[in-house]
């Protein structure tokens, strides 16, 4: 799956280490920050009625904030991969979240790019691409959890060993990458910046299970665990609507309730993730502070973005993500950068996570990811081109942690207004949805005969995709 694409991103690499590969302008700096599960509402900038989230809002207010930005694949390890490629699920190779190390070494990163290009690159974080520890191909500076990770006193491979780092892990993620972006250099740096909050604190088994440890699942940092005691989460249209028409969320499960009132996410459960984001915005807020310090933050692109969504009880939903409605697959997506991006601007356009590779790429005045299947976002600052992309396709392979979503995996096709999702074991199950006159995904249009010359064309443009070499 692979193998065609590194003999043209191993050229790639080699013409840019080149010296006529050196840029004439200066090059800026890039700060990727990837957030787990963090949903497009979660934050005060989009709209939220009381998270407290100064520093995203100050990136969303100084910079874009994407209106249609979405996962290819809502799942944290095909979606990380996604996002560092530029590549569908489909083409890189990284299907789920079980243990993939060997082909997560060879994956053809931007970060790769960028190293060659002359960037002093770093990752921190949790990297959930395999359990395999060791530095990955293109960071210079490497510091990752192993599998999921801990929240409290983790362990770290750092400098080549193992080891427990005292305290929060949010903070402990901060504290490195300020050490990272605050060293003297005289070449520009990229920092990808991925953060185990707002995941619940759970480790991850060679065999790609997970089990809870400690207590609580979400666990925030001890200074903000009453925050927010008396709020009480908004409500989306289809909170606690028990599933109709949705034969393959109404199935029995054993072991589980049936979808509705009763299996909605728990209010303390959102306000312990909206903390957990508290820590995030905070140690958002000490990078700002230090570049803006240096006079480096105009130089730095700062990028903000989730790696799926999440439940809070849509259709009866809990805590979950990987399916394809609108609360699992829509994600923010935050770029300050002031001499590409004016202050405030809410670019149109489908925009996903195979864009994040080349628009940073793009920005940073380095050649494209040869053979990717995402498209640089920078035209979208000012315009939507006449020829972008109408439609995309959402695509989720079956695995074997959640029995709600054992043998529910599903390619779908999502358009400005329609969305079509085709299982691929599930006979007689498929859905189709208006998402203007449906924005909640709560009639499923499949059978109806006035949704039939759409469902015929939705079906043919997800054959076309799947197709697409």
């Amino acid at each position: 799956m692979m193998k065609p694409l590194l003999p043209a991103f191993l050229a790639a690499l080699a013409a840019l280490s080149a010296p006529s590969a050196a840029a004439a302008e200066p090059r800026p700096n890039v700060l990727l920050i990837v957030v787990d599960d963090l949903r497009f509402d979660d934050f005060g900038a989009a709209g939220h009625s009381f998270a407290r989230t100064p520093h995203l809002d100050r990136v969303a207010r100084e910079g874009a904030q994407f209106r249609d930005f979405f996962a290819v694949t809502p799942l944290c390890s095909p979606s990380r991969a996604n996002i560092l490629t530029g590549l569908a699920t489909r083409r890189h190779g990284i299907l789920d979240n079980t243990e993939r190390s060997p082909l997560s070494h060879r994956l053809p990163t931007f970060a790769r790019t960028l190293q060659a290009a002359g960037y002093h690159t770093g990752f921190i974080g949790k990297w959930h691409m395999g359990n395999d520890p060791t530095p990955r191909p293109g960071f210079d500076y490497w510091v990752a959890l192993p599998g999921q990770g801990e929240v409290a006193d983790p362990e770290l491979f750092e400098d080549g060993r193992l080891a427990r780092a005292p305290g929060y892990v949010t903070d402990i993620f901060t504290d490195r990458a300020l050490a990272f972006i605050t060293r003297a250099r005289s070449a520009p740096f990229l920092l990808m910046l991925s953060h185990k909050a707002l995941h619940p604190n759970k480790v991850q088994a060679a065999d790609g299970t997970s089990r809870p440890i400690g207590e609580g699942g979400f666990i925030p940092a001890p200074r903000h665990r009453a925050l927010y005691a008396d709020a009480t989460p908004a409500r989306r249209g289809n909170y606690a609507v028990p599933p109709r028409g949705k034969p393959a969320l109404e199935r029995p499960i054993p072991g589980l309730k049936p979808l509705g009132p009763d299996t909605v996410t728990p209010d303390e459960t959102i306000r312990d993730r909206l903390r957990m984001l508290a820590s995030v915005d905070e140690g958002l807020g000490r990078l700002l502070a230090a570049l803006e310090e240096r006079g480096a933050l105009d130089r730095t692109v700062v990028m903000v973005v989730g790696d799926n969504g999440y439940f809070y009880g849509e259709h009866g939903l809990s805590e979950e993500r990987r399916l394809a409605y609108e609360e699992s697959i829509r994600l923010p997506l935050l770029v300050r950068y002031p001499p590409r991006v004016t202050a405030g601007a809410a670019p149109a356009g489908l925009a996903l996570t195979t864009d994040v590779a080349p628009t940073i790429l793009e920005l940073a005045g380095a050649p494209p990811l040869p053979g990717i299947d995402g498209r640089s976002l920078v035209p979208l600052f000012t315009t939507v081109p006449e020829d972008w992309r109408r439609s995309f396709l959402i695509e989720y392979n079956t695995d074997i942690v959640f029995p709600r979503t054992l043998r529910m995996g599903y390619d779908a096709v999502r358009t400005a207004r329609h969305k079509l999702i085709r299982y691929r074991e599930l006979e007689g199950m498929n859905e189709l949805y208006d998402l203007q006159q449906d924005p909640f995904e709560l009639t499923n249009l499949i059978a109806r005969p006035a949704a039939a010359e759409v469902r015929r064309e939705l079906e043919a443009e997800l054959d076309r995709l799947v197709a697409r070499p």
